[in-house]
């Protein structure tokens, strides 16, 4: 599978490309869904130069791209940068006997969206397990891969219970880049973020294990896969703290409606101490999902263009009805 999709990767310009990696159905078994060599594969493509990228790009493979190739490069990088979750999306092209999708993201952005949430697209991508193909060395870039999960963790916790399994936790960390898309509502297969799960138990404690081995707050019966954790104002406290910028700019807009509070400590503090404090930290999620998901939804449209589209969203919605016809899993 590896050497494949890397045979993918090797159709692209390799010049300025500082990240790679392969997810989804074509990648990884979804419960529910037909053989991962029938899926479409999705890929993201981290570029240090977005212009210089595209330019190379367009001069290989300018039929990936929309009526939007007339913009030149420069145009392609303007919009990729500055609308929706800052990621241009060409669709359902064919490569190397698969049917692909691949996003282009800035290197400089990806950091940005992995270190404050800004829009929860990629970063939340990143919750999930990936087959990366190509990481180029960059301290900054390892960095922020490693600080995403780790508040992908802290954001999980305070929304469980006392005591769960790690099947439970994974769920909840996957839920977090789907809470408040509305996609989810038309779109999207039902039992989505289960159809993940399940199947790839293995691969979230790959991902995840190392980090439950550090977190504070929590005793971890590894054998058992079962956590319990401390519910105290001290502990909800660290991890309000754990959580990205974004977030916690969202929380203290939602907690200081009345101006009472100064500063960010004061309402995590005030947070901590609250019955509602789970809730308060959902709505700030879907407020991020929420307005990624519709604006990177419209620019969409223009990055595959009409035709495309609608043949994108008719599959969605042909997995979607295939959904409610299943038993739901427990």
């Amino acid at each position: 599978m590896t050497l494949k999709l890397s045979k993918i990767v090797s159709n692209f310009p390799q010049e300025g490309l500082a990240f790679a990696f392969a997810y989804g159905s074509g990648v990884f078994h979804q419960k529910g869904h037909k053989a991962m060599s029938q899926n479409m594969v999705d890929f993201i493509f981290a570029v240090d130069n977005a212009k210089a990228w595209h330019k190379e790009n367009m001069r290989r493979n300018r039929k990936h791209y929309s009526f939007l190739s007339s913009l030149g490069p420069e145009g392609i990088a303007r919009v990729q940068e500055n609308w929706g979750a800052r990621v241009y999306f060409n669709t359902l092209v064919p490569c190397e006997d698969r049917i692909i999708k691949y996003g282009v993201i800035s290197t400089s952005d990806l950091i940005d969206d992995l270190c404050l949430w800004r829009t929860l697209y990629i970063s939340g991508r990143l919750h999930k397990p990936v087959l990366i193909l190509k990481r180029r060395d960059n301290p900054a870039l390892l960095e922020a891969l490693q600080q995403n999960t780790s508040s992908a963790m802290a954001a999980a916790l305070l929304m469980l219970p006392e005591a769960f399994t790690e099947e439970q936790l994974y769920i909840a960390i996957t839920s977090l880049s789907y809470t408040g898309d509305f996609r989810m509502t038309v779109g999207e297969d039902k039992q989505k973020v289960q159809n993940i799960v399940k199947p790839n138990v293995a691969r979230f404690q790959e991902l995840y294990h190392p980090i439950l081995d550090h977190v504070n707050h929590i005793h971890w019966h590894k054998k058992q896969a079962f956590i319990e954790q401390d519910t105290s104002p001290h502990a909800v406290y660290s991890h309000l703290n754990m959580l990205p910028k974004t977030l916690q700019d969202l929380i203290w807009l939602e907690k200081n409606r009345d101006k009472r509070y100064q500063d960010t400590e004061e309402v995590m503090k005030s947070l901590a101490h609250s019955a509602d404090y789970r809730e308060v930290v959902e709505r700030g999620v879907q407020s991020i999902v929420k307005n990624s998901s519709i604006t990177q939804s419209l620019k969409s449209i223009l990055t595959a263009g009409m035709v495309k589209s609608v043949r994108y969203s008719a599959a969605k919605l042909r997995k979607m009805l295939a959904s409610k016809r299943q038993p739901v899993s427990v």
